[in-house]
């Protein structure tokens, strides 16, 4: 090895240890990827570098070759650290231990190798062998903390929707009654086993939300200490990484692998038709026109739900009077159609800030082939199935109130109620490209 290696340079500042699958991040330290990974699932955002503190910006990584190297050779120079020294040497030649026996699973010298015994067996140096099951056990780990990770996103999901579903719900139950208020008694029983379907339905949704939130729980701590437990063994000296019996270790990590991870519950409640409530609304029925359209190839993207970066000073924007082809992101997320109204100061900011106030919008989010529906001012989920066909928007601007409704089935999808109007407002209308 060369001597001029300084070994500080070859032990990761977070576990102490030789380096397992380096990685340098922007600030030029290196760490594990592994203990990377876990100080920064447990560190607050942004991620910043464990070392100095600087914030990162950067969340993957590609091994370091050079430092990967290096350590190889570390490594190599490294005492096999065996339980005595006799262990090192063959009883029947005398000679040191030096290679490992892949069919037999055992250390051979090399005159063993040679007999009619083992010739036919594959053999391979101490140092190879240990270094080709610890790459396999990298390989390993990198699919569990991928399951971690999806893991640990769908919980999060499921956490969040138990803390809102209540208060969605009540809202929910607002928003059928303030609709209700609006025709004659007549519909009374109607209102009253919509108000009722909703209380079951809900009681039963929430129920599962919290017996999947507890599912996932138990996933992520098991696949965390999976994931720990691989990452000890890959931190073993040669000699203790190649007495762990490989069947053995390979058949309980492709076992949990396997396992197929609980998915999030899809939380819809039903929209039950509203006798007339199409008929009604077409009384106020009006015609819109869209002018100064806006085409574009840019695609905009979504750091976050409350930024909807739309902007038409973009060189490949160009001015259409034909229709709207917006691109909208958020992410690994696609905007599939957003609807409703806002006032003329919103649109004229380069940034469309979903925060802001006077604007009053349904949007459908696209994940992972999965459609959502939000509205915004603050971004909130919509618990009903996704409409397909037309949706109509009813503005009352006297009461204050916005509903979308979806003219197919009669059925309300939501409403913005006791609204605050302090400016007239226009009709918005975005849908991406097909």
């Amino acid at each position: 090895m060369d001597s001029n290696i300084n070994q500080d340079e070859l032990f990761c500042s977070i576990c102490v240890n030789y380096f397992i699958d380096p990685v340098t991040i922007g600030c030029g330290h290196s760490f594990c990827r592994p203990c990377l990974c876990i100080f920064w699932e447990e560190a607050p955002y942004p991620p910043y570098c464990p070392v100095c503190r600087e914030t990162s910006h950067q969340m993957k990584f590609k091994t370091n070759i050079v430092l990967k190297t290096r350590l190889f050779l570390a490594r190599r120079a490294r005492p096999y650290r065996l339980p005595s020294s006799a262990e090192q040497m063959c009883e029947i030649h005398m000679k040191t231990k030096n290679f490992f026996c892949e069919v037999i699973k055992d250390l051979l010298c090399l005159l063993c190798c040679k007999s009619k015994e083992h010739v036919a067996h594959k053999h391979c140096s101490i140092g190879w062998t240990a270094e080709g099951y610890r790459q396999n056990l990298l390989k390993q780990m990198r699919s569990l903390w991928e399951q971690t990770k999806e893991n640990r996103r769908n919980q999060k999901r499921e956490t969040s929707k138990v803390r809102t579903w209540e208060g969605y719900v009540s809202l929910r139950r607002e928003m059928i009654r303030a609709e209700y208020q609006k025709v004659c008694h007549v519909l009374y029983e109607e209102e009253r086993r919509y108000l009722e379907g909703i209380e079951r339905e809900s009681k039963d949704i929430f129920q599962q939300l919290k017996e999947s939130e507890d599912s996932m729980d138990l996933k992520g701590k098991l696949l965390r200490g999976m994931y720990e437990d691989l990452k000890k063994m890959c931190q073993k000296p040669d000699m203790e990484l190649l007495q762990v019996r490989t069947e053995e270790r390979r058949v309980t990590v492709s076992e949990a692998v396997q396992q197929h991870l609980p998915q999030p519950v899809d939380a819809q409640l039903s929209s039950w038709p509203i006798t007339g409530l199409i008929e009604r609304l077409s009384q106020f029925l009006v015609p819109i026109f869209f002018e100064n359209e806006v085409t574009t190839r840019h695609v905009p993207l979504f750091e976050d739900l409350r930024h909807l970066h739309v902007s038409p000073n973009h060189p490949d924007v160009v001015t259409n009077t034909k229709r709207s082809n917006y691109f909208l992101a958020w992410g690994a997320q696609t905007f599939t159609c957003v609807l409703g109204f806002c006032d003329d100061s919103w649109t004229m900011t380069n940034d469309m800030v979903l925060d802001s106030e006077g604007i009053f919008l349904l949007f459908c989010i696209k994940e992972d082939n999965q459609c959502s529906l939000f509205t915004s001012s603050p971004p909130s989920p919509q618990y009903v199935q996704r409409p397909l066909g037309q949706v109509g928007v009813f503005l009352d601007y006297e009461r204050g109130v916005v509903s979308f409704v979806h003219v197919a089935s009669s059925s309300l999808i939501c409403s913005f109620l006791s609204c605050s109007f302090s400016c007239p407002l226009r009709p918005f209308l975005c849908s991406a490209s097909s």
